[in-house]
């Protein structure tokens, strides 16, 4: 990522990546910007386009019930640049394994959600009570 010497208040940052205020305060004190929000001589925040592309893949990885600890980690070592590329591998396919594993869950719960609308379209298109037609819910 090419540093972009464009400055963004915080509100910017906020109203952009869909993060309060709050949270990219927490964001920085957790330590998951790759470099140290700038500030200005008043102490006020200042991001730059690098910054909101990061938070952009900290969104998404969050978004994925990425644990922060994990992200955390990530982070550092992306932070830390070329030769950590097998760790950041390992990491990222836990996570990927993770997700996997949650998106198999989901779809079974799919499965049956699909499948009990069907069984009550049909009773209601066949103007049959579902209460004692179907004994499992």
């Amino acid at each position: 990522m090419a540093e972009i010497t464009a400055s963004l208040s915080i509100g910017q940052v906020a109203e952009r990546t869909g993060l309060s205020v709050h949270a990219l305060r927490f964001y920085e004190s957790e330590g998951l910007f790759l470099r140290p929000v700038r500030r200005l001589a008043g102490g006020r925040r200042v991001y730059s386009e690098d910054d909101v592309d990061w938070l952009t893949v900290c969104i998404i990885l969050r978004a994925s019930d990425m644990p922060l600890p994990v992200l955390r980690r990530y982070t550092e070592l992306v932070r830390e640049g070329a030769g950590n590329e097998r760790e950041r591998l390992a990491l990222m396919r836990e996570h990927q394994a993770r997700v996997a594993a949650r998106i198999a869950g989901l779809t079974e719960s799919l499965d049956l959600i699909n499948f009990k609308t069907g069984v009550y379209e049909d009773l209601v298109d066949q103007g049959g009570d579902a209460a004692h037609e179907c004994h499992a819910g």
